[in-house]
């Protein structure tokens, strides 16, 4: 068997993916040996031989880089940028804006990029002092890194007339505003960009890797959500426990699903099943594989999600950019190619196709009277005079079809393009742009079976000894569906309970090990 997992290990991938989150919204406060490395760099930049050519710098971008750049540094860095704001849609969230920042400075601190420290210094003032870019989600090859979203927060750190920025108000509700009216509010100068700092600014995975930071963090509140509904539905249905057992787990020898089937074990027998494992009465042996492989489903997804916490934080950890110095050395290269993160949030697709796909299958479960224990159909109590909840499954079936659209590989439709420059592109903020809607379009899906299972309750006249907070939340904000109602408000209002309860928790727990009781213990406090 593997060694037990420790949440609490400062490497482990789980604990690495929220520290950088966490960290994101932290002042910008570069270390003295930072410091010292940027303006090493700087100099060693400045003091290459004329002779040296210098992408960017002393030649042009991209297929015109065999053509001299222009003399004025600070005009070359502002072509540079206006040349690449033609972004499109809807503007990627301001918290992943934020951490795309964040991640580009850092990245820019370890000393590879020569930046001119009074730029990396008057960029952190900024961020520090509450300036968000608005940034458009469309419009990356994430191939010379996310050009164009980042060519656009450039725009607005230096108050050009395109520029915008997200302004906060009393309510905490986000509102587009110019860049240049925001900056005078702060009392801040713009930022003046020269070739390198410019070049280093947009010639990163950040775009990308903030987004697929966000839905990583994401997908795992999602997966523990679903755990936990699961075990509900196990309780509320009667349903075996056996499918659930730690020994069975143990013999598989995968921690994720270990993990998961601890989550349901506690929510079943926090919801009134108790420690037993025998079917109840009208239940069979085996039920659909929506229940009884459920710990297989989610725990898989878990250890993916492991995988690829630790890709995403060694990105993160990385310098992404083009050239790069190194021990003195101007070395051109590739690194802001993010085949990395593409491959990531193509992992993360999947992983939100199974969690969707196993709430939807478990919503159709409890909606059958062949499989609900001879329950009214569509859980109304009507039948006939009422649809009970017709609608919603219609509605979740939809979700579920769109999602698994949204969910196709988008390396796998790379275009070649610049001139044939850039002909091998990831993609990888397309991806993690379709990994954010699938997320959002799973969490309507959970909060149509949460409705569900919550009428389920009601029906069967559940009573909790010890009623979870989620449970009782539910059971007081949603009254049984006695008569049909619209309930388009009442699913986005549930899902949304159960995003905040699940989103601050933990990806991942420990390997829960042959006793669980402490592992239940927690889990049921927390939901």
């Amino acid at each position: 068997m593997p060694l037990p997992r420790s949440s609490d290990d400062s490497r482990s991938p789980d604990t690495r993916v929220r520290a950088l989150l966490d960290r994101s919204t932290a002042p910008l406060e570069p270390t003295s040996a930072e410091q010292t490395r940027m303006a090493a760099a700087r100099r060693t930049l400045a003091g290459l031989d004329g002779s040296r050519h210098v992408y960017g710098v002393t030649h042009g971008f991209g297929p015109l880089v065999d053509h001299p750049a222009d003399p004025d540094p600070a005009r070359q860095g502002t072509g540079l940028i206006s040349h690449l704001a033609t972004g499109q849609g809807d503007p990627l969230p301001p918290e992943v804006t934020r951490t795309m920042v964040w991640l580009r400075l850092r990245g820019m601190a370890l000393g590879h990029s020569a930046v001119a420290p009074e730029t990396w210094r008057r960029l952190a003032d900024l961020v520090n002092a509450g300036f968000v870019p608005v940034v458009p989600s469309e419009g990356s090859l994430s191939a010379s890194g996310d050009l164009v979203p980042l060519a656009h927060a450039a725009l607005a750190f230096a108050a050009d007339g395109a520029g915008q920025a997200w302004c906060q108000g009393p309510a905490d509700e986000w509102r587009r505003e110019d860049a240049s009216a925001v900056l005078a509010a702060l009392d801040l100068p713009p930022v003046e960009w020269e070739a390198r700092s410019a070049l280093a600014f947009v010639n990163g995975s950040s775009a990308c890797l903030a987004r697929a930071l966000h839905t990583h963090r994401e997908l795992g509140a999602l997966t523990r959500a679903a755990a936990v509904v699961t075990g509900r539905t196990a309780a509320l249905l009667g349903a075996s426990g056996e499918p659930y057992e730690d020994a069975l787990q143990r013999v598989r020898n995968q921690p994720g699903q270990r993990t998961a089937a601890a989550w349901i074990r506690a929510e079943r027998t926090a919801s009134g099943a108790g420690t037993g494992t025998a079917p109840g009465p009208d239940r069979p042996l085996q039920e659909r594989y929506s229940l009884r492989c459920a710990p297989q489903v989610l725990g898989a997804v878990l250890d993916q999600l492991d995988l690829q916490g630790s890709a995403l934080a060694d990105e993160a950890e990385g310098c992404s950019d083009n050239p790069v110095l190194v021990d003195g050395t101007l070395l051109h290269g590739g690194n802001f190619h993010a085949a990395p993160v593409a491959f990531v949030s193509e992992t993360h697709a999947c992983g939100v196709h199974q969690v969707a796909h196993l709430l939807e299958r478990q919503l159709a479960l409890v909606l059958d009277p062949a499989a609900n224990g001879g329950l009214p159909p569509l859980l109304t109590p009507r039948p006939g005079a009422g649809s009970g909840f017709a609608g919603v499954q219609i509605a979740a079936s939809s979700h579920l079809s769109r999602l698994r659209q949204l969910g196709h590989p988008a390396s796998m439709t790379a275009v070649p393009t610049n001139l044939h420059n850039q002909d091998q592109v990831p993609l990888a903020l397309n991806s993690a742009n379709a990994v954010a809607q699938m997320t959002e379009r799973a969490w309507w899906i959970l909060g149509s079976l949460l409705l569900a299972v919550n009428q389920l309750a009601h029906l069967t006249g559940h009573q909790d000894r010890e009623e979870g907070r989620l449970w009782r939340e539910l059971r007081e904000e949603f009254p049984p569906l006695d008569r049909d109602r619209p309930l388009a408000e009442e699913i986005t209002r549930a899902a949304g309970r159960a995003r905040a309860r699940f989103l601050p928790l933990a990806v991942t727990d420990p390997d829960p090990g042959p006793d669980t009781t402490h592992a239940e213990a927690r889990h049921a406090a927390a939901v």
